[in-house]
């Protein structure tokens, strides 16, 4: 297969991503290099786009600055964003005013759902398309309160939807790439290649 997967390298935990989807590919036999992405022009011959976490308002600073806003929410590779991501691909943010979101997914975000005090936690839970739940490393993280008939919930909490997949894109509100459990690179790749690991 032609192309590279990207991770927006702007700021938060790039390295962590990246060595993520390294051996994800690996452990599918796929010849697809890794990439950082900090302009509109490394953006070429993307067929997925890893937008991590870190502080969605210095991230929508950045990806402004970079001239990067028109080019992601034109992508039409598939985006698999996590935590800020969930935060900056929504289409509103709760009581936000510092910044416009993307818009790429039809939802309405709560960005302090757990509350400062209880600012990261750890969690075992049920992700739809995965056989046993997840060890999920929640950090100040983010809810989806609303969302649209596009949008596919695959991981809940009493405070709200925390992972949803929407065409080809993935959104969760914790970190998968923090603890080597790769199940969800692996389901999130599935529905941009359609290409089964290698040996499954």
């Amino acid at each position: 297969m032609d192309g590279k997967i990207g991770v927006l390298a702007l700021q938060g935990d790039v390295s962590e991503h990246i060595q993520a989807f390294k051996q994800v590919v690996l452990e599918r036999g796929l010849h697809l290099p890794v990439v950082e992405v900090r302009l509109p022009a490394d953006m070429e011959n993307l067929i997925a786009l890893a937008i991590p976490g870190g502080e969605s308002t210095t991230f929508m600073r950045l990806i402004d600055q970079n001239g990067m806003r028109e080019k992601i929410r034109n992508f039409t590779g598939g985006i698999f964003a996590t935590c800020a991501g969930m935060v900056v691909t929504a289409r509103e943010v709760r009581g936000e005013s510092r910044f416009v979101p993307l818009g790429i997914v039809d939802t309405v975000v709560n960005r302090n759902a757990f509350g400062r005090q209880r600012e990261s936690f750890e969690a075992d839970i049920p992700v739809a398309g995965i056989s046993s739940p997840f060890h999920a490393v929640f950090i100040r993280a983010p809810v989806v309160e609303n969302a649209g008939p596009g949008v596919t919930p695959i991981a809940t909490l009493s405070q709200g939807i925390v992972g949803l997949k929407s065409g080809k894109h993935m959104v969760l509100a914790f970190h998968p790439e923090i603890g080597g459990d790769l199940r969800l690179h692996h389901l999130f790749l599935d529905g941009v290649i359609l290409t089964p690991p290698s040996g499954a």
